[in-house]
């Protein structure tokens, strides 16, 4: 319950203004029928006797009573119409603030997280049921409000009747719910035992759909071999959850059968009644009526629970993502970077990555310092890439320490620290922004037109942005209309821009000319000792 409680609190916060609206549309919506049915007795016995009937101090003849009836018709029809679009209002709002709030949390999130499938499975639990399992909670809360004031509404009217009427209503309604939550049990935990097999079909999706794998796909022929085992997950899937849902069917009949039975009684009662002359032909009609709506109103009520109960399962999943806390954070009395840096020091570093079995870096020590060009060089899997990864605290060492101007990068204010390495990876980011877009994401907060400029020139990439269509303004690659596709090369100079678009003291290159040809990688070491001289600490990260 108190998942629930959080994540109907989580949608008030949301938009408060469409929150209390829905609660005043649910009141009005509940309400209304049941006032309708009770004027639609007094319309059945005006029409039966002739007589007109007194109606709050009024006495109204068929016309009038017919004329009330409609009226509570047409303004139920607006308030519907209202509640619809506040409905719309509410939802999307919803979908923004809970896509605002993953986000953040996954940007928050330490490096070490993605290296763990537990992770993805919690992240992806969350991500699948985080865009409407909010809403169908408030959804469910406000249905099961509306219910219970429309049983209390109807168990006034059948009071008049018989108790009887509402006990077999009642307990014809409880195997109903028994069966909803025994299916929401079994939904819940096939899907989350499921979590990686449905992981694994969105990967083929993407495999088998996205521009990114479309060459190797198509070159290896590999089309029809990731078809193959997208169709055997699915059919595997498909098969379990419809052997539960037929099972769920069967109970579902049963329950049926005995709400069937319990409406024969009460109407054979009720019928009775009106043949003895106890009760009126708009009594009969009123009682009918409210012992169906009765019905309804207790399966809506059933299904109101029983949803909460599953939802409450599901929106676990978001709050288990959201519970999710960084390790990495500043220290309390965090130090600003400074502006000048004269060493950078990886001190006797031992590290591995979370759940291996062996060791990236065992014992690692080296200098660089300002002015010079400090090379890393190695073959794959020495552990180059993860030194640049431990500088910019994307993770924490195990033993050592990494030291800038003698300081552990540990006491420095995180966002600066990242402000001041300037890193390019291997892995570098292609984004589908404009050129000069992509250069001056290198420093986010300083827009200079002039410096684009500068270190597009610096890069090389000023000669080929130049001839692009719309120049600086051309977007890059072809996800989008309007879009040029560049070469690695040419992705790479514009990644080098960005690198050095950020002014900072400390410039890390891993592999920075490995898709470049002669001139570019020549125009690149002439960057190198211009940058040399302003007495920047240099590292450059080789394979041998």
């Amino acid at each position: 319950m108190r998942q629930l409680l959080k994540a109907l609190d989580m949608i008030r916060r949301c938009h408060p203004t469409s929150f209390y609206w829905r609660i005043f549309y649910v009141v009005v919506l509940n309400v209304l029928p049941l006032v309708s049915l009770y004027v639609l007795k007094y319309m059945v016995d005006a029409v039966t006797t002739g007589e007109p009937a007194v109606l709050l101090g009024m006495e109204l003849n068929t016309l009038g009573l017919l004329g009330l009836f409609c009226g509570l018709f047409l303004l139920n029809r607006l308030v519907s119409v209202c509640n619809g679009v506040n409905n719309d209002v509410m939802s999307q709002r919803l979908q923004d603030y809970i896509s605002d709030i993953m986000q953040r949390q996954s940007a928050a999130l330490d490096m070490a997280y993605f290296d763990n499938p537990e992770y993805h499975d919690t992240y992806h639990r969350a991500q699948q049921e985080a865009g409407y399992r909010p809403l169908r909670v408030l959804s469910e809360f406000m249905a099961l409000f509306g219910s219970l004031i429309t049983i209390a509404g109807v168990v006034a009217m059948l009071c008049t009747a018989s108790p009887w009427i509402i006990v077999v209503m009642i307990v014809a309604v409880i195997p109903s719910f028994v069966v909803r939550v025994i299916k929401a049990r079994q939904i819940y935990a096939f899907r989350r035992n499921n979590t990686q097999n449905y992981r694994r079909t969105s990967y083929y999706t993407a495999l088998l759909g996205g521009r990114d794998y479309a060459k190797e796909m198509r070159t290896f022929g590999l089309t029809a071999y990731f078809r193959e085992r997208f169709v055997a997950i699915r059919k595997v899937l498909v098969e379990r959850l419809l052997k539960i849902s037929r099972r769920i069917g069967v109970y579902d009949s049963v329950c049926a059968i005995a709400e069937t039975v319990a409406m024969f009684f009460v109407v054979f009662f009720l019928i009775g009644s009106a043949t003895s002359g106890a009760i009126t032909v708009g009594s009969f009609v009123m009682l009918f009526e409210a012992f169906r709506r009765g019905q309804v109103g207790l399966n809506n009520l059933v299904g109101s629970v029983t949803g909460l109960y599953d939802n409450r399962l599901f929106v676990g999943n978001l709050f288990e993502f959201l519970d999710l806390k960084p390790t990495i954070v500043n220290d309390r009395e965090a130090i600003p970077f400074p502006q000048k840096v004269d060493t950078v020091e990886f001190r006797d570093i031992t590290f591995r990555y979370p759940k291996m079995e062996r060791d990236v870096l065992s014992h690692f020590s080296l200098t660089a310092r300002a002015g010079e060009v400090t090379q890393i060089e190695g073959e794959n899997g020495f552990g180059k890439t993860t030194l640049l990864k431990l500088l910019l605290r994307l993770y924490d060492t195990d033993q050592g320490a990494v030291l800038i101007n003698g300081v552990d990068v540990r006491c420095y204010d995180l966002k600066g620290l990242r402000h001041g390495i300037g890193a390019i990876f291997q892995d570098y980011v292609r984004f589908y922004c404009t050129a000069e877009e992509n250069i001056t994401f290198g420093d986010v907060h300083h827009y200079d037109r002039e410096r684009a400029r500068w270190v597009a020139h610096l890069s090389g990439a000023d000669k080929f942005i130049e001839r692009l269509p719309k120049g600086y303004e051309t977007p890059l690659g072809r996800m989008f209309d309007g879009g040029e596709e560049l070469s690695m090369g040419q992705w790479q100079r514009i990644a080098l821009a960005r690198q050095l678009y950020g002014d900072a003291p400390v410039l890390v290159f891993d592999e920075p000319t490995a898709w470049m040809d002669v001139p570019s990688r020549e125009r690149f070491y002439e960057t190198l000792d211009m940058l040399k001289e302003q007495k920047k600490v240099i590292i450059l990260i080789k394979h041998v």
